[in-house]
């Protein structure tokens, strides 16, 4: 609930739109009731052949003479009180007839007042003529219909826009997390994760939203305006009417808890589907070279039967929340049908004893109250909906707003330090790293790579090379030691200033569903298209490139699968030397190159690679040959050695 509250003060921020559909929703209300109310005139006239002047008049009329005859039967009742004789019983009956006969007269003052008040404005806009009104009450009732559909699409579409605003707002926030977390806490969600949120989840708040702002405002306003109006008739008799109403209240506070905890539950299921979905889809190939295809069909129709049981469990208690609603709706105007016509056909004012009426109620006064009822259980019935919507929204809100506070370990600077361009040196001080405090990958790891070095990080398999590299490109924070760029530690360096200097290029090469145009670019996205293709040539990537119909335009598709492997390598080589920047970071930057490129390529980076820094993972011997030291690293321990060391 806290955070559902949360999105709805973040909605609230647009109170103008959120004020005017308010407006509209009152407006809605007031028309909903008035509509209703529009039928007594007409059921009046129709069964008198009379018109609302001469009704009203009459009303007033006999209202003065009850008012009259109510005075004078009180006088004799008073009078017979005074007589000391009179026995208990009847004396307890006088009493309580005056009382009634005082209660009657409040009333027929009430109509007397209401009828002055009322004769003039029906003289002015009213015919005299009972069909002429008719034809006029009935204008009145369509001309309002279609302004309250006017004011409920307003209304709807204002809230649609604030919710829809709100969910835009959420799925940037989270695009932006995505963005900004470390990798440890984004591999913790992964890939499926952020896109079930930016997706359903968002949709679900967003679902919430239109709920509370739309709905949850419309619909009581409805409600009110019918038993207000109610009230007006009978307050006793709507009371009686309402005797179900805790019951129901009962049902729906269990039945919100069930549509809850279902939701949760389908959430869950729905970033599973994800899961499934993306890795099956993302790893087609290894999926189709293993022949794993039936596994995977397998695992995606378990996933989805998954959904499906916990959806039809959704769609169970949702639509179980239409019937419940509709129990108060006709309990209401059962009751009131059961009672008032005992009252109409007996002309009775008290049932069981109990005062329901002041004055005897007439055939058009009990329709125009069982009009009212009915008009109030529509709403009624549309409030489930919007109970369940705001249980949804509750949940979506539940899954995003932890996210979005998780913060990232890699905190910015509040007041970066400034670091010379190019840099002196980048220096380790008893560096340890593990990943979510599980074993140690770095151990205590001291060095030093001076401005204009070109290392090579050799070592086996798991031995913690990437890991040394993403330190000392902060992707992660050591869990001990301190890396520093120049005497200043990375912790107080902007992260666009360190990653400023940077231009990767890893083994699993990454390209963008754009041209190659675009994903060269990428490295520098000011740069002309003669910096692009002196990139690509300096790539060896130019003349495949150019052999291609749409030239630097072609599109790469998907991760670059139109292209080869040491096509899209040559791409992001070409990337990266755009960028120009004062360290380089070659992760087997060459290991789906064929021999000749390989060869044209290590020409390039050596001429490349002068007055730069250059980090190298690699296990080639070519590779090695433009090395200047060698670093070590086996189980998590460092060595730094020259290169000759290493020929030798």
């Amino acid at each position: 609930m806290h955070y559902f509250l949360r999105a709805l003060r973040e909605a609230a921020k647009s109170w103008p739109l959120l004020v005017a559909a308010m407006a509209c929703s009152a407006g809605v209300a007031v028309l909903w009731g008035a509509n209703i109310a529009a039928l007594f005139p007409i059921i009046e006239v129709t069964l008198r052949g009379d018109s609302l002047q001469s009704w009203n008049d009459s009303r007033v009329e006999a209202a003065e003479r009850r008012l009259e005859t109510g005075r004078a039967e009180s006088a004799v009742l008073e009078a017979r009180l005074t007589d000391s004789g009179l026995d208990p019983d009847t004396a307890a009956r006088a009493r309580r007839r005056v009382q009634a006969l005082a209660a009657g007269a409040e009333a027929d003052r009430a109509v007397i007042a209401g009828g002055r008040r009322l004769a003039p404005w029906l003289e002015r806009f009213v015919p005299r003529d009972a069909f002429r009104t008719v034809l006029l009450m009935v204008a009145l009732v369509v001309v309002s219909t279609f302004l309250k559909h006017a004011l409920l699409l307003t209304s709807t579409m204002l809230v649609s826009w604030v919710a829809m605003n709100i969910s835009r707002t959420i799925r940037i926030k989270i695009f932006d997390k995505a963005l900004s977390l470390d990798r440890a806490q984004f591999m913790r969600h992964g890939s499926a994760g952020f896109m079930a949120q930016v997706t359903s989840t968002s949709e679900m708040l967003a679902s919430g939203i239109t709920s509370v702002y739309g709905g949850a405002v419309t619909e009581p306003l409805k409600i009110m305006a019918c038993l207000g109006c109610a009230l007006a008739v009978s307050w006793r008799l709507t009371l009686a009417c309402l005797l179900l109403a805790p019951v129901v209240g009962f049902l729906m506070v269990w039945l919100n808890r069930r549509v809850r905890a279902i939701s949760k539950s389908i959430l869950a299921r729905s970033r599973a589907f994800h899961h499934v979905l993306l890795e099956a889809l993302n790893n087609v190939l290894t999926v189709q070279a293993y022949t794993m295809e039936d596994f995977e069909r397998r695992r995606f129709r378990a996933c989805t039967k998954d959904m499906l049981r916990h959806g039809m469990r959704h769609a169970f208690y949702h639509a179980l929340a239409n019937p419940i609603t509709e129990i108060l709706g006709i309990g209401m105007v059962a009751t009131s049908i059961a009672i008032g016509a005992w009252l109409v056909i007996n002309r009775e004012t008290q049932i069981f004893g109990i005062t329901i009426t002041e004055q005897p109620m007439t055939v058009p006064g009990i329709m125009i109250f069982f009009g009212f009822l009915i008009g109030a259980s529509d709403p009624v019935r549309k409030l489930s909906g919007v109970i369940t919507g705001f249980n949804v929204g509750t949940v979506g809100a539940q899954a995003l707003y932890p996210l979005l506070d998780t913060p990232s370990k890699l905190v910015d600077a509040a007041h970066p330090r400034p670091v010379a361009s190019p840099h002196r040196e980048i220096r380790l001080e008893n560096v340890s790293f593990g990943y979510d405090g599980a074993d140690t990958v770095l151990r205590e790891v001291s060095l030093s790579i001076p401005f204009g070095e070109r290392v090579a990080i050799v070592g086996p398999n798991g031995g913690g090379k990437s890991t040394l590299v993403n330190v000392i490109c902060r992707f992660y924070d050591p869990t001990e030691g301190r890396v520093l760029l120049d005497d200043v530690p990375l912790t107080e360096i902007a992260l666009a200033d360190l990653r400023g200097r940077l231009a990767i290029v890893t083994q699993q090469t990454e390209l963008f569903n754009e041209s190659i145009l675009y994903n060269i670019r990428y490295g520098r996205w000011d740069a002309s298209e003669e910096e692009i293709e002196a990139a690509a040539r300096k790539a060896h990537a130019h003349d495949f490139i150019a052999d291609f119909p749409d030239g630097y335009r072609t599109m790469v598709g998907p991760n670059g699968f139109r292209l080869s492997g040491g096509q899209r390598q040559r791409i992001a080589l070409a990337r990266a030397f755009l960028r120009d920047a004062e360290i380089l970071v070659l992760d087997e930057a060459t290991s789906q190159i064929d021999v000749e490129s390989e060869r044209l390529i290590h020409e390039a980076l050596a001429r490349y690679v002068e007055n730069r820094t250059v980090i190298m993972i690699t296990h080639r011997a070519s590779t090695l040959s433009l090395a200047d030291a060698i670093i070590e690293v086996d189980h998590g321990r460092v060595t730094k050695r020259p290169a000759r060391q290493q020929a030798a």
